[in-house]
């Protein structure tokens, strides 16, 4: 398949050999508890991609990104799921690195080993809370001599037992004595980090999304970047530069594993061409939105406007190819559903892009007042 083909080329070129090395183990046996996938991830530079060259990095841009997921994500959806909490944060970071006096030297000293060494970041955000607003999490953070003092839980945490850093978003007391979000790097060997399971639905278990728990941990002051929003409910760098990687390569990920299935039914041959169309058009259709929404990233469109950018691409997609893959188990047929446990498997992810935050429903109010002319105010 064309658009597939081009994702895949685009990979082969920042990560050789990667491709293979994933497609020389079973499907089942990459998206198992305990897959290897990481490690043959780390082994081709994968966790660098986003980072700059200078910090030793592939220096990728949005539109590459999200091709490179997109191929990834094809042949492990657990894996494109761990790395798009990873690539979303190491941008989001080195995004912020740009803009002056966001971040320490503590914390670029630290992230510099992600392109270097093959550091894997891990993004706990979320809570466990039902119609949780990830903007403001429970965990909260206590100011102690030189730094805070963290106690709580974030859950799923993907990438939880092979993360080198946690980045954790709190809440902290500004200066003004109100709620303020904060993120937190916190190197994963640090004291009073355990992690628990909690995954328990064998799809996309490779990623590893469990409960870490955080018991008296100690984070220096160094390592925590503060949030700076204008109100409680507008969005500042921090989080704009977060919602627009994260809903990019979040969704890249499920066109990636729809992307293997409709290609399935173009090998195969099934149906007729106004049948197989109807399934590549709402595919295509859903590579166009994320890759438009990447490409106006690169040509420079920021803030408020980029993040509903972003989330039209995802809301979109998840209509298109919830159809899609619908059509396409369809036309493949009622022996292949029988024999074929990987496109069940990789049909099964699909409906998971909507469990994402923020979730639709969370968001039609403000993008409602969005599109009519009022700022984006996600609560």
């Amino acid at each position: 398949m064309r658009s597939l083909t081009v994702a895949r080329e685009e990979c082969e070129r920042f990560h050789p050999g990667l491709l293979a090395a994933l497609e020389a183990l079973p499907l089942a046996e990459r998206e198992a508890d305990g897959s290897p996938v990481l490690d043959i991830y780390r082994r081709h530079r994968g966790p660098g991609l986003l980072a700059p060259a200078d910090f030793g990095g592939g220096a990728a841009g949005p539109l590459e990104a999200v091709r490179v997921q997109r191929a990834v994500s094809a042949l492990s959806p657990s894996l494109g799921v761990g790395l798009a909490m990873h690539h979303f944060t190491v941008a989001m970071l080195f995004s912020l690195a740009e803009s002056a006096g966001r971040l320490t030297d503590a914390q670029l000293k630290l992230m510099s080993g992600i392109g270097a060494d093959g550091l894997l970041l891990a993004s706990g955000w979320a809570e466990g809370r039902t119609d949780q607003n990830i903007l403001l999490p429970s965990v909260v953070a206590t100011p102690v001599e030189g730094g805070y003092e963290v106690n709580g839980a974030k859950k799923p945490c993907s990438l939880a037992r092979s993360m080198d850093v946690l980045t954790a978003s709190v809440s902290v007391t500004d200066e003004r004595g109100r709620p303020a979000l904060a993120l937190l790097l916190i190197p994963a060997s640090s004291a009073g980090i355990s992690v628990q399971p909690f995954w328990n639905n064998p799809v996309l278990k490779g990623a590893q999304s469990h409960e870490v728990r955080l018991e008296r941990v100690h984070v220096p002051a160094e390592l925590v970047i503060a949030s700076t929003p204008e109100d409680e409910s507008r969005l500042d760098d921090l989080q704009t530069a977060g919602f627009t990687w994260f809903e990019l390569l979040a969704t890249s990920t499920y066109v990636g594993a729809a992307s293997a299935i409709v290609a399935r039914v173009l090998e195969r041959g099934r149906g007729g061409a106004t049948d197989r169309l109807a399934l590549t058009l709402r595919l295509e259709a859903a590579v166009d939105l994320v890759e438009g929404a990447a490409r106006a990233l690169e040509a420079g469109l920021a803030g408020e406007d980029a993040v509903a950018k972003v989330l039209v691409a995802r809301y979109a997609s998840q209509d298109l190819l919830a159809a899609a893959v619908t059509g396409a188990v369809e036309l493949l047929g009622g022996i292949a559903f029988l024999r074929d446990a990987d496109t069940t498997y990789l049909a099964s992810t699909i409906g998971a892009l909507a469990f994402h935050p923020p979730s639709r429903g969370s968001t039609a109010g403000a993008l409602d007042d969005y599109f009519k002319g009022e700022p984006l105010r996600l609560s």
